[in-house]
């Protein structure tokens, strides 16, 4: 089942990286910071992406960054501080949480999305998927971040912050890279689980508001990834190599699903009720 998706982006902001992000997009002999660890964290090995060079212009789909002075720069910096409020708060500590994206993070964070508690070690085939498109993603978001190099909110107003900002060194705000990781993984697993759909898309999309809510991205840096991600993802789903790889996850999730154990009804339910709360 092919899902079509439009990017309908909301006021939602997740972490990026930097345009040294090189995990994700550099050949493996190059140096990485500390900082550059949002989507190259949800790559275990380093598998190739599905796109070649010239297929997708990012910067053509992607909305240029707010700039000083314009509309959309007043409402990110009104919605960083506004949100400072959210310290403490179970939403809070959901975003705290958030920021971890390793493979068994991203499996953890979908697992009420899913209804099933997967090991990495049990689904390779929708690993090797979410890999190769993750890759593709972080090459289209290095791209726009270069362009760019737009500051994060807490270098621009100051607030409380989830995690420490010298985690992230001297990054760049636009897009955010786990809202990028997160919108990636919720469309592709979409594709492969389609009777989970609903939940999917409302996890992905909670992984980038969980940004905002940290103060790590503004929302329009949030609302760019989301709009990148999907532009990656239907671009990767016309090369036969993506639609080869699907098809295995597909029959992979299929068997796997049916007999893996179920996550806590109790705790799916605070989720649901955590993602459900507007941000800003």
């Amino acid at each position: 089942m092919r899902l079509v998706v439009v990017a309908s982006v909301g006021l939602m902001g997740a972490c990026s990286t930097v345009q040294h992000e090189a995990p994700a997009v550099t050949p493996a002999a190059t140096p990485a910071p500390a900082a550059a660890t949002t989507i190259a964290a949800s790559l275990p090995q380093r598998l190739p992406g599905y796109l070649g060079e010239g297929d997708l212009d990012i910067l053509s789909v992607v909305a240029p960054a707010p700039v000083e002075g314009g509309v959309r720069y007043e409402n990110d910096r009104r919605n960083f501080l506004a949100t400072r409020a959210l310290e403490g708060s179970p939403r809070w500590r959901m975003a705290d949480e958030d920021a971890k994206l390793g493979t068994a993070d991203l499996l953890k964070h979908f697992a009420c999305a899913l209804d099933a508690q997967l090991d990495p070690t049990a689904v390779p085939a929708t690993l090797r998927l979410l890999q190769r498109s993750v890759r593709d993603a972080g090459v289209a978001m290095n791209t726009v971040k270069n362009h760019y190099k737009r500051l994060r909110p807490y270098r621009i107003d100051t607030g409380p912050l989830c995690r420490p900002a010298d985690d992230l060194g001297d990054t760049y705000d636009y897009p955010s890279g786990h809202a990028m990781a997160g919108w990636t993984w919720a469309l592709t697993l979409a594709e492969v689980a389609p009777d989970r759909i609903a939940p999917l898309l409302a996890r992905g999309r909670a992984i980038g508001e969980s940004r905002v809510v940290c103060g790590m991205h503004n929302p329009s840096a949030v609302d760019a990834a989301r709009t990148a991600a999907t532009a990656v993802v239907l671009a990767v789903q016309a090369k036969p190599e993506w639609q080869a790889d699907a098809e295995a996850a597909r029959k992979e999730l299929s068997v796997v699903r049916a007999n893996a154990s179920r996550p806590d009804p109790q705790a799916c339910a605070v989720e649901t009720a955590l993602i459900a709360q507007p941000i800003g």
